[in-house]
């Protein structure tokens, strides 16, 4: 078996922050297709304050920053041929330095889960009469064309640490 990325510990740390911020930017892309750059920035922060902590080497953490540089630029090249909203670019960006040095097939699965799941769960959410009326104005529900990315971006960050925290083995 892989030696974990991030040790229980180190995830969980990251976790505290994380969580909510995550939630917010989820709710906001539900309710407006939009995730606000408060959420953006303060995500962005999460890296830069406790990832020297969490990183086994300073090496590993400025990687952390280099790996958001580098998906902020792809998500922009995305964003620019009208694939990806700037807000998922940003967030995606915002959330990569989480995922430096993890095992990369471990990643891939989370990402490919995660998005299948949050579409899945929102186009079944949506189909709901009681959801609808409980959330008459989240615009998510009559953009059919398009699917608030923010909530699977969500749930990959969340779903990388939970299983850093799950018990291996």
């Amino acid at each position: 078996m892989l030696e974990p990325s991030l040790q229980p510990t180190d995830a969980m740390i990251l976790l505290v922050p994380v969580l909510p911020i995550a939630i917010w930017a989820a709710l906001s892309d539900l309710k407006r297709m939009k995730i606000p750059n408060s959420s953006v920035l303060a995500m962005a922060a999460v890296w830069p304050l406790l990832g020297w902590y969490v990183a086994p080497t300073l090496t590993v953490w400025a990687w952390g920053f280099a790996l958001m540089a580098i998906v902020f630029v792809a998500g922009f090249l995305l964003y620019l041929t009208g694939t990806f909203g700037a807000g998922d670019a940003k967030f995606a960006a915002a959330i990569a330095g989480v995922f430096v040095g993890g095992n990369i097939g471990e990643i891939l699965l989370i990402i490919f889960v995660s998005m299948i799941g949050s579409f899945a769960l929102h186009r079944f959410l949506r189909s709901l009469p009681f959801v609808r009326n409980a959330t008459p104005d989240w615009e998510s529900w009559t953009k059919r064309r398009y699917f608030p990315f923010g909530l699977a971006l969500s749930s990959i960050v969340i779903f990388y640490l939970l299983a850093a925290i799950w018990p291996q083995g």
